[in-house]
Formats: C-alpha cells, structure tokens, sequence
C-alpha cells in the first residue's frame, strides 16, 4: 500500500483542485468530533449524509422564529411556514428540472415515494399474469413493495441480472421488456456496489415498448447532476438525509398526467377540498398525496441541502469523488486479502469489498475502534449478496468532504485487520 501512497500523494489536479475540501470540512460540525479518542473518519455516506451548518441552522430557526402549521393559517407565523414549504418545494423542483412544481410530492423518504407508486399507480395498472421489471442489483425498497403488489395481483416479477463486474445486462433487460410488463424499476446507482446505471438509455428501451420506467435516485443526488427530462422517466424518488438534509424527507416527481389519474395514497387532512359524509372531493395535486401535517422543517431543511449543493457545484463535487473513488480503489487493491465487488466502468463514490480472513461484521467493529465508520452487512440488497456469493460486504462510502487522508487512514486499519485475522 505503501507504494499506492507515493504514486498518487500530493494534491488533486484539475477540476477537483477547486473544492476547497478543508473549508467544506468547517461547514459540518459532526466531522470536528472523535470516536475511541481518534478523529472521526465517516464512509458511511450511502447511509446517510452529515448535515452542513447552513441546514442545522435553517431547522433551528424554523422552530425557534417561525415554526407554525401550513396552508391554513391566517396569521403571520403560519403564511410565513406556507411560503417556505413553499419555495422548498420550487427548490427541488429546479434542482432535479421538473417541469411543474406540482409535479414534486413530499414523502417520508425513497421508500415511501416507491410504495406510494406501488399503491396507486400499481395497483390501477397491474393485473393478473402481467409483469414488473427490476434489476438484480435494487435495494430492498425497490423489490418488497413490487413483490408484494405481484402476490396480490397475481403478476410476475422478472428480475434483470448483472454481470460478474456488477453491470447490469443491457441485452437482457430490453429483452425481458414485454408486452406483459407494465412497470420497469430500477435504481440509478446501486448503494452496495456503487454502479452508475445508464438510466437515458433504459427509459428508451421501456418507452419504445410502452412501459412506464420509475428510478430510485437515493444514491444518485449526492453526486449527480438529475434531469428528469433529460432522463424521461415517468417516475423519481429520493430522499434528503442522503444528500445532506434532513431524515424522515424525501421526494416522488411524478409527470402531473399520471399523478393526475393515480388515486391518493393516505387520506385525512389538507389533501381534500371538502368532506361530506356523503362525498369527499380530494385536493389537486401536490396535495393529494401529502395527508395530514407535512414535515415542515424537513422539506424547508431540504431546501437548504439543496442550496448548499448548488453553492458547492455538483460538476466540482463529481470530480472531486470520481479522484477519491481512483485513489481508494487502487489503495484496496493494495492490501492483501482484500477483493473489491463491483467493478464497473462507470461508478459513483462506493468502495464494497471483503476480506478473506475476516468478516465484514469484524472488520467494521475495528475500524470502529481506530474512529473509522463504515457500514458492514448485506446493505439492504440480500440477493444482490447471494449474486456475488457473498454473506456480506464491508462497505466505505464517499462525499465531498472525504479526503485522501482518511482513505489513507482506512488502508491502515485494514492492514491492521489483516494481521490480527490475517
């Protein structure tokens, strides 16, 4: 590993030299702490993302000068809640170039916007004997909740398979299109295995065959730049504590032609225009989908990610990680006993990888005691695990805020696991 050090030690050339990463550093508080004594490494960035100090102090404010419920209110504190809910929801809709602000329905997070389109959207659409196309490499989330719709509706699930390199098969995917499927799912870049799909490409193949296609983003919109009319999907789902917001927010765009047909998911208040007990009118959209008081400050904390993100560039972030993911890459490589899975031409900031001498579960825990937090486990993508023949991976996830230091500080400590296992 030592040699890996040499070659490539120094400063980042290039575009990534931009990104002031000691600067960014400042902005998170938590990445000023230690863990055991030693300063925090934090790769665990697919999980969740830390929180800059722009977005802990736009929640902060929000509760402490203008926290009041929204829609409804006539006074000042509440039109001043509606009109930053408000203008949180223009901010997505421009950061992932909707076209119509109604268009962007505030969940819970990736796995309610998936739900909610099984629920609704699925459940119009799929009967019995059709089908739903997946990849092998989705996360949970975008599996149980179309698996569940195909038992009810006595559908079929297809599953699009992936390469020894962690790919997905092209070939098979437009192959297993049918004039059966009514749905494609598929994730944009895989959270174990850190492949970058290409999405365009995919949405063309179903939209040639009439199959609507709905992305899980989650991973994507903390290192992509996201048009989802460039991308022409009919569906996008993310969530905010990956991208450095808050947790319990996410989002579904949807096109406002399918949104407009699809029935509401839950039903109570503000999603109404009125109630009788006789009739009930639902409310037009966004609101249709979002019953019962939103998480206010989440989405208004969402928008400050978003403004964050915008000021940081996504293009300098992308190829300040694309370096790291290099750097770390061939660092791994390095150490014996180390195999990395998932070695796709395009990738996004994910370094999966096992030991042989040592459990993922093992490898985590020491690193834990050297300050270094990694995830260690199946991530939420269990057949993807059986794939690649695998119990679990050891997996360190990037940001923008992660430097070549603390990739140096990992390769140590795996050199270390290798003596103590090795």
């Amino acid at each position: 590993m030592r040699a890996v050090r040499e070659m490539t030690s120094g400063s980042p050339t290039g575009a990534a030299s931009t990104l002031d990463v000691a600067a960014l550093r400042r902005d998170f508080p938590i990445l000023q702490t230690t863990v055991h004594g030693k300063p925090l490494v934090y790769l665990d960035n697919a999980a969740t993302s830390q929180k800059p100090q722009a977005v802990l102090d736009t929640l902060s404010r929000y509760y402490a000068e203008t926290n009041a419920n929204v829609h409804r209110g006539l006074y000042q504190l509440s039109e001043a809640s509606t009109r930053a809910y408000a203008e949180a929801r223009l901010r997505v809709k421009n950061f992932i170039h909707a076209r119509l602000k109604c268009e962007i329905i505030f969940t819970r997070g990736t796995t309610e916007g998936i739900n909610l389109v099984a629920q609704t959207y699925g459940r119009q659409h799929v009967k019995a004997g059709d089908e739903i196309l997946i990849t092998h490499m989705e996360h949970h989330s975008n599996i149980v909740p179309w698996q569940v719709l195909c038992e009810e509706k006595g559908a079929r699930l297809r599953v699009v398979p992936v390469t020894d390199a962690g790919e997905l098969d092209l070939e098979a995917f437009q192959r297993m299109l049918s004039d059966r499927t009514r749905l494609a799912a598929v994730t944009y870049v895989s959270n174990a295995l850190g492949t970058v799909n290409p999405v365009k490409e995919l949405v063309a193949m179903a939209h040639a065959r009439g199959v609507p296609v709905l992305v899980d983003g989650a991973q994507a919109v903390p290192h992509l730049a996201i048009d989802v009319l460039d991308l022409g999907c009919d569906f996008f789902v993310f969530s905010g504590h990956k991208m450095f917001g808050p947790t319990g927010i996410g989002v579904l765009y949807g096109r406002a032609e399918l949104l407009e047909e699809m029935p509401p998911y839950q039903t109570g208040g503000d999603m109404i225009l009125s109630v009788r007990f006789d009739k009930t009118i639902f409310n037009s959209l966004p609101h249709k989908f979002e019953a019962g008081t939103p998480d206010i400050a989440g989405a208004i904390g969402l928008g400050a990610a978003i403004d964050y993100l915008n000021h940081v560039g996504l293009d300098r972030i992308a190829s300040h990680e694309a370096e790291l993911l290099r750097y770390g890459t061939e660092l791994l490589h390095s150490i014996d006993g180390v195999r990395i899975l998932g070695n796709a031409a395009h990738k996004a900031s994910v370094l999966s990888f096992v030991m042989d001498a040592a459990h993922p579960h093992d490898i985590g825990q020491m690193l834990d005691s050297e300050g270094i937090a990694i995830r260690a486990g199946h991530h939420c993508a269990q057949p993807l695990m059986e794939r690649f023949d695998v119990p679990a991976t050891a997996r360190a996830s990037l940001a923008f805020y992660n430097t070549r230091e603390e990739l140096d500080a990992l390769g140590k400590a795996l050199e270390r696991v290798h003596e103590v296992f090795g």
